[in-house]
């Protein structure tokens, strides 16, 4: 029950900007071990050795935290230890912040702004926006809306059900780490890798869930499901993720649009394969969809999850 009243107050209230969020203060946390540890003279070996430390640390204070919270609010009443343990639980789920973001490029994209579009779908994506058409700027925000699927909805439901809110908050920790230390660079190729390693593993099982969940959340909303399934099949690994490209790919044989390609990211070109390549170009519309998929993809991921869940306690 808490999980479901968590999930109906991010549709109500998302993530209130006035409001601090969890993922500031873990990505605060992981900055200062980063700060303390990472060092451009250590060894490879030295280097992997403190990124797993940080994971260790990140993981355990996150959960500890939280714990400690619906404690102490439980302290004073246990409907207060309730109240903290769902309102934190929200936090971890993205519906309505997704949802958000895709409507903040729609507005102006229908309308014809496109500078004002470039400038919204900036805000959501890490790559150029400045030369972006408006196929460009809408296959953008629909590959955001897909890949976040996971990351921000149906993977913490996952371990939400699993685990309740300490592996829901830990899971935001893993995913928050992957964000900013998972970079195959000089700087982070060893140092971040156990972040980037133990992401890719909390996200394998949950993407594939997701794929069931998107499939029938696809028929429900009468999208091309033969066309979908086939897209996860030709085109769901070709992803540089082993996970976002199943979600991608999906969507774009759904919407019979064609994913992937060319991006732009500090003035340097890089190609990533196309998926569902026979489908047409993106545009406004198909943001639409894709941002209602990932809606009803949600609820059919939480009802079956809680029936799941509901019949388990029941057995045992």
């Amino acid at each position: 029950m808490q999980l479901l009243f968590a999930y109906l107050l991010d549709l109500l209230v998302g993530d209130p900007r006035q409001l601090p969020h969890p993922v500031i203060f873990i990505g605060r946390l992981i900055s200062a071990l980063e700060k303390r540890l990472q060092k451009p003279h250590h060894s490879p070996q030295i280097q992997l050795v403190y990124g797993t430390v940080v994971v260790v640390l990140v993981l355990a204070t996150t959960a500890g935290a939280v714990l400690f919270m619906v404690w102490a609010a439980s302290l004073i009443h246990p409907v207060a230890g309730v109240a903290v343990s769902v309102v934190l639980l929200s936090t971890t789920l993205a519906v309505r912040s997704l949802s958000e973001a895709a409507q903040d490029v729609i507005k102006p994209l229908a309308s014809g702004d496109l500078p004002g579009a470039r400038y919204a779908v900036s805000m959501i994506v890490g790559r150029d926006s400045a030369l972006m058409d408006e196929h460009e700027v809408a296959r953008a925000t629909v590959e955001t809306v897909a890949e976040n699927t996971v990351d921000g909805v149906t993977a913490p439901l996952f371990y939400a059900l699993v685990g309740g809110l300490p592996l829901a908050m830990a899971y935001k920790a893993v995913n928050t780490m992957d964000s900013m230390l998972g970079y195959k660079n000089d700087r982070y190729l060893y140092f971040g890798r156990a972040a980037a390693k133990l992401d890719d593993a909390a996200n394998w099982l949950p993407a594939r869930i997701t794929v069931v969940a998107m499939l029938v959340a696809s028929r429900l909303l009468s999208l091309n499901t033969g066309n979908a399934w086939q897209a996860v099949k030709a085109d769901g690994q070709k992803h540089p993720s082993p996970n976002s490209g199943l979600a991608e790919a999906l969507t774009a044989g759904a919407l019979d649009i064609t994913l992937g390609g060319e991006n732009r990211y500090g003035g340097q070109v890089s190609r990533r394969p196309q998926l569902w390549a026979a489908g047409q170009k993106a545009g406004v519309g198909d943001i639409k969809s894709a941002a209602r998929l990932m809606q009803v993809t949600s609820l059919v991921f939480i009802m079956v999850g809680l029936l799941i869940r509901s019949a388990l306690n029941a057995i045992i």
